[in-house]
């Protein structure tokens, strides 16, 4: 019996094993959860399936598109009634915007890393909250680069800062409902999305040498930590970024 036997979480970003998300997802699914997963087109949904059991509950939401949103909650909904949680490990920016000099980038392409890194927290929230069960979490991913000047995160470091103002808004907003929304600041992963930004493997050499026992944070550490959050277990913590860096932050 895991903490989590008997609730449904809808865990979106899942790309491919590396992801993650995919270790939020074994997280939630060790302690007794059951992961409802999200894609975003028919083609992710083709690599997904690979990944899952046959039994395992897929829906296409592509949250560039609120009607895309609504009608992936309605048919949750009509899955399983109600959901103990979400899992946001979403974001996107165009691979130019993440590279060069940050007052070069296009207004096109700061709109879309806000819409879909940031906003897009917001409008899965308005969705998912009439089909939330009380005591449920939201959690969703940042990083270090939200607060600091890292080379070449550029304009995902700007995005990420305006999705954890969302998760404080938020968390005080859904409080109310006893809904809890936390962020969790994550430390450098090899993921599909980080091979998006110039240099990536500095990145990711220069965080593991910063870390306090010098290994990198392993995506089921990550994962352990959303798995918390989501539960009944964290419904004191409101509106909280943690840290799971290995103490890269502490630097």
């Amino acid at each position: 019996m895991g903490f989590l036997t008997g609730k449904k979480i809808v865990v979106m970003g899942v790309a491919n094993k590396r992801s993650i998300a995919w270790g939020c997802a074994q997280a939630i699914t060790k302690q007794g959860g059951e992961v409802i997963y999200t894609y975003q087109n028919p083609r992710m949904k083709k690599s997904l399936q690979k990944m899952l059991n046959e039994d395992d509950f897929l829906v296409e939401c592509d949250v560039a598109d609120d009607d895309s949103i609504k009608n992936a909650f309605e048919q949750i909904k009509e899955y399983a009634g109600q959901i103990s949680g979400v899992v946001h490990a979403i974001a996107y920016a165009d691979k130019a915007d993440l590279q060069g000099n940050v007052s070069d980038i296009s207004r096109s392409g700061y709109s879309l890393a806000q819409d879909v890194s940031a906003y897009s927290l917001i409008a899965v929230t308005h969705y998912a909250k009439p089909i939330l069960a009380k005591d449920s979490g939201i959690v969703t991913l940042t990083y270090l680069g939200s607060e600091r000047a890292v080379p070449n995160y550029n304009l995902m470091g700007i995005a990420k800062a305006a999705l954890e103002s969302s998760v404080r808004y938020l968390a005080a907003e859904m409080a109310n409902s006893q809904i809890h929304v936390n962020a969790i600041s994550a430390g450098a992963v090899k993921t599909l999305a980080v091979t998006g930004v110039k240099d990536y493997q500095k990145l990711i050499q220069l965080s593991q040498d910063r870390t306090a026992d010098q290994m990198g944070v392993t995506i089921e550490e990550i994962g352990n930590l959303s798995a918390f959050l989501v539960s009944p277990l964290a419904s004191g913590l409101i509106g909280d970024i943690i840290y799971c860096d290995k103490g890269v932050h502490l630097s």
